[in-house]
């Protein structure tokens, strides 16, 4: 039988670069990935042409538009990437019979609950990044709700890109003392972690559509996650607790968005690394790239 193809669009960003790191370990998928010059994933006619011509059996949309604080001024872009274009793929996967894979956010939600908030719980984004994926979720729900599966994710991270740990790792060597918000809950998420997920759900014998929920498991603030990573690279820069009105920036930020894990663990027998462990390793990975040695 010839190998399933799976499409990941986004194939640049921090998830879809693990997701390559990770293709050899699954030979059974052969694996397309596509950044935004190879598919403009917001241009309907290129994306159904190109389904046209690759028949992917899945798609995983690791593509968005992720800068928070810009999406304030440029709600259109972020509209047209986060919104839009998931509605695309999805009638895209519909024409061919393909399944879609949609990673969408802990920003769909306020923010204001107090429990793991379960993918049943009323979403209320505050900023116009949760908007914008709260709409990427319905339109593709909307176009294709017996193919469709959206994973709501938080706080994502990898050796790749622009992200915490890294901005973390920089500053601690930067600075003598650094401030980090306190009073934002949620969890972290290993991009590494959240890819092997994926393949595991993929590798499967059935998909389940809907919305799902995957984090690392545990429930930290951002300041008590800059506190482990300044303990694992043994950094001897201080870090102090600040609420979030001491740190003012464009868009709001949900002050809770630990998310349930329950419904995609149970559902597909996922066994969720907790978030020390997904950072131990991203640490040690990121320490080796390094070429200087870590200040002690």
């Amino acid at each position: 039988m010839d190998n399933k193809t799976v499409l990941i669009t986004g194939a640049n960003g921090q998830l879809g670069r693990e997701l390559q790191l990770l293709a050899p370990a699954f030979p059974s998928f052969q694996l397309l990935f596509a950044g935004h010059d190879t598919l403009p994933i917001d241009q309907p006619e290129k994306v159904h042409a190109f389904f046209a011509t690759h028949q992917p059996h899945w798609c995983v949309n690791c593509a968005a538009y992720t800068a928070v604080d810009k999406a304030e001024t440029e709600k259109d872009e972020a509209f047209r990437i986060n919104g839009e274009a998931p509605g695309y793929l999805a009638t895209a996967c519909r024409a061919i019979g393909a399944q879609l894979i949609h990673l969408s956010t802990d920003y769909v939600f306020a923010g204001d609950s107090e429990t793991p908030l379960k993918e049943t719980d009323p979403t209320g984004p505050i900023n116009v990044y949760g908007a914008s994926k709260l709409d990427g979720e319905r339109k593709a729900l909307g176009q294709y709700p017996e193919g469709t599966m959206i994973i709501r994710t938080s706080w994502v991270y990898s050796e790749f890109g622009g992200n915490f740990v890294k901005t973390m790792m920089r500053l601690m060597k930067e600075k003598p003392a650094i401030n980090v918000v306190e009073d934002q809950i949620g969890s972290p998420t290993y991009a590494a972690d959240l890819a092997a997920a994926i393949l595991h759900i993929l590798s499967g014998p059935r998909f389940i559509p809907g919305i799902y929920h995957y984090s690392n498991e545990g429930r930290i603030s951002w300041y008590q996650f800059a506190l482990a990573i300044r303990e694992l690279i043994q950094s001897p820069c201080i870090v102090n607790p600040i609420p979030t009105s001491d740190f003012p920036t464009p868009a709001k930020r949900p002050h809770y968005s630990l998310l349930d894990k329950s419904h995609i663990r149970d559902t597909y027998g996922l066994a969720i690394p907790n978030w020390h462990t997904g950072l131990a390793t991203c640490v040690g990975k990121l320490i080796n790239i390094d070429q200087s040695p870590i200040n002690k």
